[in-house]
């Protein structure tokens, strides 16, 4: 089977959010089937349509093997381990791993949605998903990069922290 680039946000603001980034994506490297190839820089953002701490984000770009609804459910394993919880949409989360692209599929069904749905609409996808990939289409949409002037009133802080993966730009 062939392998395909994805890319997955990584968000977290409960707890220690530096250390669950790092922890997630350590666990993010191990999947089956799965190879991290780079990791952007950390993010700090207000919240977007909800209350609470600030969150701390992420995106990392891996190739896998994996099929979309194999991935999702390992990422979703992944946020359990780190105790998530869905008590109402939008709370605070020790961890939040959405699937944003898989290759240049479209995907629509009850358990998944690629493109990530609201991607186009949050800095604290779309910043960290330029830096690692400047030049990414997002399918049915175009070039990501030009979705960010219209996102420039949300808080979003680029942080000196240093990630823990060889393979980060």
């Amino acid at each position: 089977m062939q392998a395909n680039l994805a890319y997955i946000g990584i968000g977290s603001n409960l707890g220690d959010t530096i250390a669950t980034i790092h922890s997630a994506i350590a666990a993010l490297e191990k999947l089956p089937q799965t190879r991290l190839i780079t990791t952007s820089s950390f993010f700090q953002s207000a919240p977007y349509e909800a209350s609470g701490n600030d969150f701390m984000n992420a995106v990392v770009a891996i190739e896998t093997t994996l099929t979309p609804a194999a991935l999702l459910e390992h990422c979703q394993s992944v946020e359990l381990t780190f105790g998530r919880e869905r008590p109402f949409p939008n709370a605070p989360r020790t961890l939040d791993l959405d699937l944003l692209l898989y290759g240049h599929e479209t995907i629509n069904n009850a358990s998944l949605i690629v493109p990530h749905p609201r991607m186009t609409e949050r800095a604290f996808v779309l910043l960290p998903l330029c830096e690692i990939a400047p030049e990414i289409m997002i399918p049915g949409k175009g070039l990501a990069i030009h979705y960010l002037p219209q996102l420039s009133q949300q808080r979003i802080d680029k942080l000196q922290v240093e990630t823990l993966s060889t393979n980060t730009r």
